[in-house]
Formats: C-alpha cells, structure tokens, sequence
C-alpha cells in the first residue's frame, strides 16, 4: 500500500496541528510543501475521486487566491480546474492527507485517528 502523503504549507495552523498530532502520534508521512511540490495531475485527480463532495471538498473558498479568481470555477470544465490547481495551489484547502485509498483534508482528528487505526503500517517502528 502506498504510504501516507502529507500535502502542508508550514505557515498553516491546520498543518501545524496535523503535523503535530501525527508526531505525537508516531505516524510516519512523506510530507510535501504545497506550494513548492504541488500534487500531480494525476495525483489531483485521485484526490477528487477520493472526495465525497468533489471540488467543494477540497477548494479554499474562503483564500484570497480564490477571491481573486477571474473565472468561474463552475462554469470550467474538470480538466481545467485540475490544471488550474496545479498552478494554483493556494486555491486548495490544506492540509490534505493521501494514503492512495483514504484521504484527509483540514485538521480533523477523528479521521486523522480513523486512518490510522485501519493503516497499522504507517506506525513508526521503533
């Protein structure tokens, strides 16, 4: 199964906190810096398939990057949304958390325990 990939941005409480709480946790992650390595194509679109409200799910609605948007996301065409966020990573909520088959966005706790308790694996040995 591939491993725990942790999409952050280290100025973001919610990242922080994930982070942390993955630590105290003995999680082992590969941790990603959104802006510096922005999720793939295809890693995108795993992302969306993996969401339970698509684009809403994952979008930062509330950023100023999506404030500042001069197009309708609703009106585009998926295809261009997900090139859209590949330049634009600050339009993506944060953190987002990918095991290849779960995924977590947001600082939650109960998933962050839930996708855990199913991927004993991802413990870190001592």
């Amino acid at each position: 199964m591939p491993q725990l990939t942790f999409f952050s941005y280290p100025s973001c409480t919610s990242c922080r906190k994930t982070k942390k709480w993955l630590s105290a946790n003995q999680v082992s992650f590969d941790e990603r810096h959104l802006f510096r390595e922005t999720p793939t194509v295809a890693e995108l679109k795993r992302i969306l398939e993996l969401t339970s409200e698509g684009l809403d799910e994952v979008l930062a609605t509330r950023s100023e990057a999506y404030k500042d948007l001069q197009v309708n996301i609703d009106e585009m065409m998926l295809s261009d949304v997900i090139q859209l966020l590949t330049k634009e990573p600050k339009l993506l909520r944060r953190p987002i958390l990918i095991d290849g088959e779960k995924l977590v966005i947001g600082h939650n706790v109960d998933a962050l325990r839930n996708l855990v308790s199913r991927r004993p694996d991802l413990k870190m040995s001592m």
